[in-house]
């Protein structure tokens, strides 16, 4: 049975159509993206499903009884509510069954046990159960917990959290509502990898009716089962993955070109006869029934769909070339009050490298990007930049598109151009006529990013140093971002959680976690698989032992060879965590070692010497993690090592 059953929904902002004719029917199971440029009313289309926003036109029906729960990018309107108080709003009906309960069990020890007050009892316990009993509010702290609260964060007063965790509290409370229908704006925004897959993982699992919108091409295509294609008003339904409509969208817009060809080609022959032969009595019927079909043609044309044709294109100038190594960190010491991010860190970038940087919310990603870019320094050690090395630097927070004035006096003030120049620059990233004249305190998120990207793209920089690029981007200009980095000669280090974008540009991984900087000589892809697999045999080996220990219980209070003691159990876990690594490096090493088994890679002086320079690095790597291995071997005590 359907959750909700959209017909010919319609809607009217500011006098003009918004979008009209939109249908659709979800059942539980069913999760629909939606589609659309900004501005096309995905968001507006969520409100008007979750009763806030009313349509003008069509109808909407849902199943007896349906629960929704909406997320948007709203902040809570009650900032005095503790993190726990919101979250837990979001299952108000469940806290007014516990309060129902509690008021008649009152009664009841009271003395009062007459039919209506046990039969309500009763009908209030039936809601619990159905609600998850007991346990319903285990279930709420453990979407808090998938969503990267701790515990000992569920007191903080709302007021006191940053808006990317006000935005992960009211993702939490929707999740925890246990909706029929589950309406979702940009629940990607502000979630690390890690809890972006574990969303992921919850959403497939879930028995509800989905409907959500999302610019993480990754996100769409392992959730997605349906899209609504919302363009210029207009509304198309599509059952079936994400990459599949894709697909389908493109094969339509070329048949259709190709009808419209074929139509406009019969017109103009049409007319070509009627124009000659319209005044000639022999040919005047013949011309008045082509000028009939002419107009039957018109009214029955195939056309495109109305929609923005335009598209952001770009692409970085070739930069001057700089020494083979345009960044160099030795020894690097990064912390923040009170916190040691990065110890002893060491980093080397070469000049034609595409590098991405992951890691947890909170590693350092961030701190690093703004030391390798020279905006804060090391607590020790050094950065130094490389000869004829011109780093350009994007923020996630789109400074440059900061201060007093208008967009191009922004662009201007920021590249040196001038006059047309810098219209065709601002042109290119779909900035045009009266557009250049926003005034920069008006401009959107995405047309902050567009004009960062533009003044990047002017700076002439071979060295990009970017921070969530694609924060505020619709899928087409990610896409367009994605092939602009992709073809860039210059070095680049990217922090993102597109993992479409990841996979994409980077040749090599940089882990930032647990005050380390780990190197992968993979892309991002391939790094994530290693590591899954890596963490499945730890998961396995885990259970083995522990089903031994219960096979084989220890002899006494510290078992067999007494306790080991601090040292060596603090030893005994840097041995397994070298030979986790270790583990990694060898794949890591020979996948290399595949992929330069490719004649490609060595089909130039230039290429041979970076592809034999990537071996020696995993080559070097492996070696080294066996020497620091053999150490900490040593360190164990003599029991231990028995």
């Amino acid at each position: 049975m359907a959750v909700v059953t959209a017909t010919g929904i319609g809607i009217h902002l500011g006098g003009e159509p918004l979008f009209s004719q939109v249908s659709f029917k979800l059942s539980r199971g069913t999760r629909m993206t939606l589609s659309g440029r900004n501005g096309a009313g995905k968001s507006t289309l969520l409100r008007i499903l979750a009763g806030e926003l009313s349509n003008d036109s069509g109808a909407l029906s849902f199943q007896k009884g349906v629960r929704v729960a909406l997320h948007d990018q709203r902040p809570p309107r009650d900032s005095g509510l503790s993190l726990e108080q919101y979250v837990f709003t979001g299952r108000a009906d469940v806290l007014e069954t516990e309060a129902e309960l509690e008021r008649l069990e009152k009664v009841m020890s009271a003395g009062r046990h007459d039919e209506e007050t046990m039969r309500a009892y009763s009908a209030a316990q039936q809601r619990l159960e159905m609600a998850g009993g007991y346990r319903w509010r285990d279930q709420v702290v453990a979407v808090a917990r998938g969503l990267g609260f701790g515990e000992q964060e569920f007191d903080r007063p709302l007021a006191t959290l940053s808006g990317g965790e006000l935005t992960r509290a009211s993702l939490a409370r929707a999740l925890a509502a246990s909706a029929d229908l589950l309406l979702l704006d940009e629940p990607t925004n502000h979630l690390d990898i890690p809890t972006l897959e574990w969303l992921e993982e919850y959403l497939k699992a879930l028995d509800a009716a989905v409907v959500l919108v999302a610019h993480d091409r990754w996100f769409l295509e392992s959730v997605g089962t349906a899209v609504l294609e919302l363009e210029a008003g207009r509304a198309r339904y599509f059952s079936g993955p994400w990459h599949a409509w894709r697909k389908e969208q493109a094969a339509r817009q070329v048949a259709l070109g190709k009808a419209i060809e074929r139509q406009q080609a019969e017109i103009a022959r049409m007319e070509r006869f009627v124009e000659r032969f319209r005044y000639k009595a022999t040919k005047a019927r013949q011309a008045q029934s082509r000028l009939k079909r002419i107009d039957r043609v018109r009214q029955n044309a195939a056309t495109r769909d109305p929609e923005d044709r335009r598209r952001l294109a770009f692409s970085f100038a070739e930069p001057p070339r700089a020494s083979r190594v345009v960044l160099k960190m030795v020894n690097g010491r990064i912390e923040v009050p009170g916190r040691v991010l990065l110890e002893h860190a060491d980093l080397l970038i070469e000049r034609d490298e595409h590098v991405v940087l992951v890691g947890p919310n909170g590693a350092g990603k961030t701190t690093l990007i703004e030391t390798l870019a020279g905006e804060r320094k090391p607590a020790s050690g050094s950065v130094r930049v490389g000869h004829n090395a011109v780093v350009g630097y994007l923020s996630q927070h789109a400074e440059s598109a900061a201060g007093e004035g208008t967009v191009i006096d922004a662009a201007a003030r920021e590249t040196g151009l001038s006059g047309q120049k810098v219209r065709d620059l601002l042109g290119a990233f779909l900035f045009s006529g009266d557009e250049v004249n926003k005034s920069l305190a008006d401009i959107s998120g995405g047309e902050q990013r567009r004009l960062s990207l533009a003044i990047l793209v002017a700076s002439g920089a071979n060295v990009l140093l970017l921070d969530e690029p694609t924060n505020h981007l619709d899928l087409e200009s990610r896409e367009a971002l994605e092939d602009a980095l992709s073809a860039f000669p210059g070095a680049v280090i990217l922090v993102s959680h597109d993992r479409a974008l990841l996979e994409a540009v980077g040749s090599r991984t940089l882990v930032c976690e647990g005050g380390e900087l780990d190197n992968h000589m993979t892309g991002w892809a391939e790094y994530q698989k290693a590591r899954d697999e890596s963490d499945e045999a730890d998961r396995r080996e885990a259970a083995r032992l522990a089903a031994g220990s219960k096979r084989n219980p220890p002899e006494g209070k510290a078992g067999r060879g007494g306790s080991p003691g601090r040292e060596s159990a603090r030893a005994r876990r840097r041995v397994g965590s070298l030979e986790k690594k270790i583990e990694r490096a060898e794949s890591e090493l020979a996948a290399l070692e595949d992929e330069l088994a490719d004649p490609a890679a060595w089909s130039t002086p230039e290429k041979s010497d970076r592809a034999a320079r990537r071996h020696d690095r995993a080559r070097d790597k492996v070696a080294r993690l066996y020497e620091e291995w053999e150490r900490a071997e040593q360190a164990l005590v003599p029991e231990q090592r028995r």
